[in-house]
């Protein structure tokens, strides 16, 4: 089955199972809420870059959402945030365009 979605203004044809309509849809909002809020904060550019930081965010949340019985339990909320913060930091300088050396 088909299923029209527009992310961050752009529309998209995505293919899903019958009777998963509807949590992708609600996802697709989700993501398009999370890309809008950082494109509109300014701080990123370029729609590949907020993709990829919503990505990390929205993934980070998940981790921390499974933390109890997950790979991070051994960590208190303000351990997980700061290793969070630091995955950003990283992606964030590594999506920076680098001046050319030569």
């Amino acid at each position: 089955m088909n299923v029209d979605v527009n992310i961050m203004g752009a529309q998209y044809r995505l293919v899903c199972k019958e009777g998963e309509e509807r949590a992708l849809r609600e996802a697709a909002s989700l993501l398009d809420k999370r890309m809008c809020g950082i494109r509109d904060a300014g701080k990123v550019k370029g729609n590949d870059r907020i993709a990829v930081m919503a990505a990390l965010s929205m993934a980070a949340e998940f981790l921390t959402a499974k933390a109890p019985a997950g790979p991070l339990s051994d960590m208190s909320l303000l351990e997980v945030q700061q290793k969070i913060a630091t995955m950003q930091r990283v992606l964030d300088s590594a999506l920076t365009p680098q001046e050319n050396l030569f």
